[in-house]
């Protein structure tokens, strides 16, 4: 259960916006991408996205673990949401959902991912106090159950397993990064190269004053690949090279509701939201 406690430290525990399915699994896997260390350009959200509509991932009792599998060595990866209304899952059970936990598996990883599956499902089985999780009635509430949950799945792992969790549910008791709980995404193009500035093509008015102002943009996305700006962090899904040294970035940016904008000072960003394409 290492990833699901890795999860609840970093803060990757938001409560979903609405209870459409395809855009909870969109957000979740933004999170995931955005995890520092993950490849730029990792798309989570299609792979999860493909498997879906292969297979329905609900695991019962108002759970679902939706997931996808990247070729190489990594750490097993998980983000976690939670919505306050029912999910239409198609779960087999029937049963709407509530919880949503995704990970991402990379080839080294499957054994240590089966294995979290399979006692996370025995947790709930035959526990069914925790089969409520899904009802709590705010954010914070679901996170101590999640602990709770962790910590009795650990207990039948032996005393030292019970030992790390303890440790790890004390670094875990910061909230989770207000950044995450309510996110506002955007999508933009961006075209460089066809003069001293960007042109930003974006429905948002904000996005529009704050990156065609930066000279430097085309700079930024070429060597990072992400940029920030104005309380946003924008991330490059793809781009096409043109001739006389033009490019197209098809982006996306993403910035917390409640974010206030700083001073539109940009600087280069290590860590930014990575995108996925909309549901």
């Amino acid at each position: 259960m290492r990833s699901l406690l890795d999860a609840l430290q970093a803060g990757r525990l938001i409560e979903l916006p609405d209870n459409h399915k395809g855009r909870a699994l969109q957000i979740l896997a933004n999170l995931i991408e955005a995890i520092p260390g993950l490849a730029v350009g990792t798309d989570v959200a299609g792979a999860v996205l493909a498997r879906e509509m292969s297979a329905n991932t609900g695991l019962g009792f108002g759970w679902a673990c939706p997931h996808a599998r990247l070729p190489g060595e990594g750490n097993l990866l998980c983000a976690i949401g939670w919505s306050p209304t029912d999910i239409d899952y198609g779960a087999p059970d029937g049963r709407p959902v509530r919880m949503v936990i995704m990970y991402l598996v990379a080839e080294n990883q499957k054994n240590t991912y089966l294995k979290e599956i399979s006692v996370l499902a025995k947790t709930l089985r035959d526990n069914a106090a925790f089969q409520d999780i899904a009802g709590a009635s705010d954010l914070a509430a679901v996170r101590h159950r999640l602990l709770d949950l962790v910590g009795t799945a650990l207990e039948s792992a032996g005393p030292d397993a019970r030992a790390r969790m303890i440790r790890l549910e004390t670094r875990a008791a910061t909230p989770p990064a207000p950044a995450l709980e309510n996110l506002i995404l955007a999508p933009l193009l961006i075209v460089t190269g066809g003069g001293p500035k960007p042109l930003v093509l974006a429905q948002h008015h904000e996005l529009l004053e704050v990156f065609e102002a930066r000279s430097d943009l085309g700079e930024l996305l070429a060597r990072h690949g992400t940029a920030e700006g104005g309380g946003w962090r924008i991330l490059v899904r793809g781009v096409s090279n043109y001739q006389t040294d033009r490019a197209l970035y098809d982006c996306l940016a993403v910035r917390a509701s409640s974010a206030r904008a700083p001073d539109p000072k940009w600087e280069d960003s290590r860590k930014a939201l990575s995108p996925g394409s909309p549901p």
